[in-house]
């Protein structure tokens, strides 16, 4: 991709970023066409669309939320109002919560509106859900503190707290008129591919220079202006720890398929995804907050997947050993 297309890009988003001193967001750019929902008649026994018996559901056709223009006066608009301010600002409307440099919209791309990049819209419905990273069924409140514990490697505010409260209204505000349980197109991240070739660190690099470095920095530093971040670190102490689900490879590389560089999502290939998938993760972060004292011992009981690199050597580094 031609480097002087990225660094206007670049240099365009971050201005856009500070300009907005009240960080509120308009519909963006990423605006996609309106698809209508599409509901079959219910049939004897139909359960709504819940996954029974550890079955998914079928997907359902896709969802346009409302624009932020609509949220309506009085006490109920104030609060989806505020989980909006919390979810694209986490470190200043919720900052005893966060322990790095990260908002939620980091991977919920425009304010949690974006297909493709885990849609607050498309999470809503889906709760309560069972879920195997804890082993027990989550409402939608303990979903989010797992977001604060791992991916903003804080302290998870108490369910109940009006941090949890507002980003919970924000989610129900934008997911009216989807249909409870359904698996909507466009939610969560865009993983069911594989690379032609495994990933490859090497290669991975590459693509990083290419087409990652002028936004989120040669070291994965991120970029920060008066003080904030306009682009997230993508690794080191400031970014998510071992424990977010970004740091397993196929959510890397299907969010990174679909949603990057900004702006110009689906640009790509499949083998390249998963490549800066792995270079990416193939970096120390913070540590796993479920750390046993034992590495080996950590990625036997949470991180026995051959999508995650954590206790793993990769181009001779140990990866957990150095977390920071």
């Amino acid at each position: 991709m031609n480097r002087t297309v990225l660094r206007l890009a670049c240099i365009a988003a971050s201005l856009a970023l500070v300009a907005c001193e009240d960080i509120r967001p308009p519909r963006s750019a990423y605006k996609h066409d309106r698809v209508e929902v599409e509901r079959e008649p219910p049939t004897a026994g139909a359960t709504g669309g819940v996954p029974q018996d550890g079955q998914p559901a079928a997907k359902t056709a896709g969802f346009v939320p409302p624009d932020h223009d609509d949220i309506p006066e009085g006490p109920f608009g104030d609060m989806v109002r505020r989980g909006r301010d919390i979810f694209v600002d986490t470190g200043t409307h919720a900052p005893e919560f966060v322990g790095n440099g990260l908002s939620c919209g980091n991977c919920h791309i425009d304010a949690g509106l974006l297909p493709d990049s885990a849609p607050l819209w498309g999470a809503w419905g889906r709760y309560p859900a069972y879920r195997s990273k804890n082993q027990h069924v989550n409402n939608f409140q303990e979903r989010l503190q797992g977001c604060f514990r791992y991916s903003m490697d804080g302290t998870p505010p108490e369910q109940g707290d009006e941090v949890l409260v507002a980003l919970e209204t924000y989610a129900f505000w934008m997911a009216q008129g989807v249909p409870v349980g359904a698996a909507m197109e466009g939610a969560g991240y865009a993983k069911d591919f594989e690379p032609p070739e495994p990933p490859d660190y090497a290669r991975g690099e590459q693509v990083y220079a290419e087409n990652c470095a002028l936004c989120h920095g040669g070291n994965g530093e991120g970029q920060q202006v008066a003080g904030k971040y306009v682009f997230p670190p993508l690794w080191g102490g400031d970014s998510f720890n071992w424990g977010a689900g970004m740091h397993q490879l196929d959510n890397a590389a299907g969010f990174i398929k679909a949603n990057m560089p900004l702006g110009r999502g689906n640009t790509l290939s499949d083998q390249q995804a998963w490549d800066v998938a792995m270079y990416m993760n193939a970096h120390e972060r913070p540590q796993d907050p479920r750390y046993t004292g034992d590495l080996a011992e950590t990625r036997a009981k949470f991180h026995d997947s051959p999508h995650s690199l954590y206790g793993l050597e990769v181009d001779g580094r140990l990866l957990g050993q150095g977390a920071q």
